[in-house]
């Protein structure tokens, strides 16, 4: 796309192939013995409070939300990416915001689900060695240079997380989502494994293994949505944040008896 949709932010873009430092690698190496380091790491702390607050402010209007987590490594035609695509417009449809990595892969196709649903497509950009810029069908792109200030962003805004397959950054926010809600960190709300023969064999290990030696309880066990069905999916997400709305309105004040006002 040459043309940028209205409300679009693209971060920077560098020459592809090149690897860098990153900030996340700076900020994570052991303390550099130089004194250059007294200095760099306690500005750095500014840094990581702007990019909360840009992220905050970026996001605070995008109305309930779902976060998709997936391969970046998928293309078209694969099935994975399709299904990521027509759940994403489904979604759309009902009135939510789909919130992405920003990247390609089912990053991609979720993005791209969401705007022919007509919602709105985030991405949230993160900094890597090799650059990963938005795709083409980000509305609303943030880049990001901390991952666990973008894994905030993940979370915050979202009613609920959609889990295609992936690799080891989709497994992180798979276990990070069930450790929250574990934990009590978040209020429960759906996760969403989709792909069965996917997940199959994580969820029979977890189940014969952790759960097994009593790692788990069978609550943290069912915490695991596992589907091959689009409106099944879309269904569990829209019932739980209908659900969410008439917990949180408030009670209407009851108007006093006849006799109590006498």
């Amino acid at each position: 796309m040459t043309d940028e949709r209205e409300g679009r932010r693209s971060g920077r873009v560098v020459r592809r192939g090149v690897e860098r430092q990153t900030e996340d690698r700076a900020l994570l190496e052991r303390a550099s013995p130089l004194p250059e380091f007294l200095e760099s790491d306690p500005w750095r702390v500014l840094r990581i409070q702007a990019e909360f607050v840009e992220g905050f402010d970026a996001l605070a209007g995008v109305g309930p939300a779902v976060t998709f987590f997936g391969s970046a490594r998928v293309r078209p035609p694969d099935p994975m990416y399709e299904a990521a695509r027509a759940m994403a417009a489904e979604l759309a449809r009902r009135g939510f915001a789909v919130i992405t990595g920003g990247g390609p892969g089912t990053m991609e196709a979720a993005n791209r689900g969401a705007r022919e649903g007509g919602g709105l497509s985030v991405g949230c950009n993160i900094e890597l060695p090799f650059e990963q810029s938005l795709n083409d069908y980000v509305d609303l792109g943030i880049e990001f240079h901390y991952f666990f200030v973008r894994k905030t962003m993940f979370v915050k805004y979202a009613e609920a997380f959609v889990i295609f397959p992936g690799g080891f950054g989709t497994m992180d926010e798979l276990f990070e989502s069930l450790t929250l809600i574990q934990t009590g960190k978040i209020v429960h709300f759906p996760v969403i494994m989709f792909g069965s023969e996917y997940w199959a064999g994580l969820q029979q290990w977890i189940k014969d293994r952790v759960l097994a030696e009593r790692k788990i309880s069978q609550e943290d066990l069912d915490l695991m949505i596992v589907t091959d069905d689009i409106a099944y999916a879309a269904d569990v997400v829209q019932q739980h944040y209908q659900r969410k709305v008439l917990e949180t309105k408030p009670k209407e004040r009851a108007e006093p008896k006849k006799s109590d006002a006498q």
